[in-house]
C-alpha cells in the first residue's frame, strides 16, 4: 500500500497518480481478475503503449472514446491510457441495446468505440450510429468488423512520451451517463479533481489500510460509484482492486473469499439482496473487514454487521455531479451511523425550498451545494447547456436530493429524491421511509413507493406501492395496509397497491420509479377508496 496525499495540484490527474504508484509501489498488484493481474508498474507501462496506439489511430486531446465492454481490468487500462492523451473515456451501460444504445452513442459523438466480443453483436445492429468512429476490438479479430483494430495492435506500439505537466486537474477526463432513474440520461462531464478530492475527503478516510488489502468491485464500470469507491480509491491508496464482471447475490461472499478481498462497496439494494439470502453458519468466515453499503436501511445495519462479521462504513451522500457532498468523517459529533453527516470542508451545503429559501432546521429541503474552490463539482452536462443551467440557482448546484437537518446536532438525514417525494395533504412524504416500514412485513421481499398525480389537485400525489412477495407467501392489500397503519403515521397507508413479480431496476440496482409512475394505475391495481379497509387516524 502507498496512500498518496497529492498536495501538489500538478499531481492531481489519474495517469499521474498511476505514474507515482509505479515509481513508489510498482510491485504491488493493482488490477486483478480471474484472467489477468497487473502490478502498478505493469499498468503504467501498458497504458503508455496503449496511449501510443490510440494516438496512432488518430485519438488526441478532447476526443471522446466510447466503451461497450464487460467489467475487466483492461477497461481501466484503456481509460487511463486515453487520459494520458488528454482524451475522454465514455463508458456505456452494457444493458443498452437498440434505440437506447444507438441514442447514447450518437449523443456521445465519439471518435472511437471500444468493444469486446460479447457486446459486438449489439453494435452491429446500430452500426449507423457509429458514423466514422474507429472501432477497437478488445478480444476479437479485426476481421470481425471492417476497419477495426485490435487491442493487441494498440499494445504493439512504442511507449507514449507521457508528460503529466501537459494536463490540468480541471480537465474533463470522463463522461458518465446517469443511470436514468428519474428520466432521460445526461452525460456528466467529470474532471480529474472531482474523483481525487472526493477520495481524499471521503473514501480514503472511511477505510483503514493494512498491508495486502484488496478491494472487491462488482459494480459496473460505467457507473461513477464503481470508480470512486473501488478503482480510484485503490489507485490512490496503492492497494489491489479485484474486478468481477457482475454482481451475484448467491456468489458474492464466495467471490470475496476467492480474491481474498478485505474491503468492498455495494449500493443499498445489494445489501438488502444479500440479507435475503439463506443464512449459513459460516457467513462471517470471510476475509472481508469493511464494507460500504449505501444506503443501507437502518433496520438492517446491525443485522448485516453481525451476520457477515464486517464493519459497515458510516453513511454520506454524493452523486455523479457532486461525487462527495457530506459524510461523518470531518466532525466529532456522535450521530447515528446512517446519518448523512455534515458538509465536507470544500463545499457549503444548505437545504432550500422551491423558491430558493433556506428551510428551518427539522424541515425537509433540497440539498444544494456551493463549491468553495475550483473543480469541486462536475464540468456540466455534455452538449446540454439547458440542463446544465437548470441544475444551478446562482452559485448553488441543485442536487435533487431531499434532506432534513437535525436542530440539535446539525447532522443531515436523507429524506428522498425530490422527484420521488410524495406531496399529500400538504405533507412531503418520504418514499424511503414508507418502504422501510413495508419491508418489515414478513411476506414482503421488495417494495417501491412512489407518487401518482392526484385527480383532485395537480400539485399533490396519491401514494402507490408496488410489492414483490417472498416466495410462495400470500398477503392481501388490506393486511399490508393494517400492518402499515399500526406501525407508522396513517398517511403512510397507500391509496393504490399492486403485487408484482419484479421491480424495474437499473443495472446499478436502483429502482426506475419513473417507469412505475408512467405505468400508473391499471385494472389490477388495488384502490383504498374502493376497498372495505377502514383507515385508523
Amino acid at each position: 500500500m502507498n496512500p498518496l496525499l497529492l498536495e501538489d495540484i500538478a499531481d492531481r490527474t489519474l495517469p499521474r497518480i498511476l505514474q507515482l504508484q509505479a515509481e513508489q509501489n510498482g510491485g504491488t498488484e493493482f488490477l486483478i481478475s480471474d484472467s489477468s493481474r497487473y502490478t502498478y508498474a505493469q499498468a503504467d507501462q501498458l497504458t503508455n503503449n496503449l496511449a501510443s496506439g490510440f494516438s496512432t489511430a488518430g485519438i488526441g486531446r478532447g476526443d471522446r472514446v466510447c466503451l461497450l465492454m464487460a467489467n475487466v481490468p483492461e477497461l481501466v487500462l484503456i481509460c487511463l491510457a486515453l487520459n494520458k492523451l488528454g482524451a475522454v473515456w465514455v463508458p456505456i451501460c452494457t444493458d443498452y441495446r437498440g434505440e437506447w444504445l444507438s441514442d447514447t452513442i450518437t449523443r456521445s459523438r465519439c471518435k472511437a468505440m471500444v468493444a469486446d466480443r460479447e457486446h459486438l453483436p449489439r453494435l452491429l445492429e446500430v452500426r449507423s450510429a457509429l458514423a466514422d468512429a474507429q472501432m477497437v476490438l478488445l478480444d476479437g479479430d479485426a476481421a470481425d468488423y471492417d476497419g477495426a483494430i485490435s487491442y493487441a495492435e494498440l499494445l504493439n506500439n512504442a511507449p507514449y512520451p507521457y508528460d503529466y505537466r501537459e494536463h490540468d486537474y480541471g480537465d474533463t477526463c470522463a463522461i458518465l451517463w446517469t443511470s436514468g432513474t428519474t428520466g432521460r440520461s445526461k452525460g456528466v462531464m467529470q474532471a480529474h479533481n472531482n474523483w481525487i478530492r472526493s477520495t481524499l475527503l471521503g473514501t480514503s478516510v472511511q477505510h483503514t489500510l493494512e498491508p495486502g488489502d484488496i478491494t472487491y468491485c462488482a459494480l459496473p464500470l460505467y457507473n461513477s460509484g464503481a470508480w470512486l469507491t473501488c478503482i480510484v480509491r485503490a489507485l490512490m491508496a496503492g492497494i489491489g482492486c479485484a474486478i468481477d464482471k457482475k454482481f451475484s447475490v448467491s456468489q458474492f461472499m464466495e467471490r470475496i473469499k476467492h480474491f481474498n478481498a478485505t474491503q468492498t462497496f455495494a449500493v443499498g439494494a445489494m445489501g438488502v439482496f444479500l440479507m435475503n439470502t439463506p443464512e449459513h453458519e459460516d457467513d462471517a468466515n470471510t476475509p472481508l473487514r469493511e464494507a460500504g453499503i449505501a444506503p443501507m436501511p437502518p433496520e438492517l445495519w446491525d443485522k448485516f454487521e453481525q451476520r457477515f462479521g464486517v464493519k459497515l462504513n458510516r453513511a454520506g451522500i454524493g452523486q455523479s455531479e457532486s461525487l462527495l457532498t457530506m459524510n461523518q468523517e470531518h466532525c466529532d459529533i456522535d450521530v447515528p451511523v446512517y446519518s448523512l453527516g455534515f458538509p465536507v470542508p470544500d463545499v457549503d451545503v444548505r437545504l432550500f425550498d422551491d423558491d430558493g429559501n433556506e428551510v428551518p432546521a427539522g424541515e425537509a429541503g433540497e440539498i444544494c451545494v456551493r463549491p468553495l474552490g475550483p473543480h469541486i463539482l462536475f464540468n456540466g452536462y455534455f452538449d446540454d447547456p439547458e440542463n446544465t443551467a437548470a441544475s444551478y440557482r446562482g452559485e448553488w448546484f441543485l442536487t435533487g436530493d431531499m434532506a432534513r437537518k437535525d436542530p440539535t446536532t446539525g447532522a443531515h438525514y436523507f429524506v428522498d429524491r425530490k422527484k420521488d417525494a410524495v406531496r399529500f395533504a400538504g405533507r412531503n412524504i418520504s418514499t424511503l421511509e414508507v418502504e422501510s416500514v413495508v419491508r418489515r412485513h414478513p411476506a414482503v421481499k421488495d417494495v417501491a413507493a412512489f407518487g401518482i398525480p392526484s385527480e383532485e389537485l395537480a400539485s399533490e400525489d396519491e401514494l402507490k406501492l408496488n410489492i414483490v412477495l417472498e416466495g410462495d407467501t400470500r398477503a392481501t392489500a388490506e393486511e399490508i395496509c393494517a400492518f402499515i397503519n399500526d406501525a407508522a403515521p396513517y398517511y403512510f397507508v397507500p391509496r393504490y397497491m399492486d403485487f408484482v413479480d419484479e421491480l424495474p431496476y437499473t443495472p446499478t440496482n436502483k429502482v426506475q420509479k419513473f417507469m412505475l409512475r408512467q405505468a400508473g394505475v391499471t385494472e389490477s391495481t388495488w384502490d383504498l377508496k374502493r376497498s372495505g379497509y377502514q383507515l385508523k387516524k
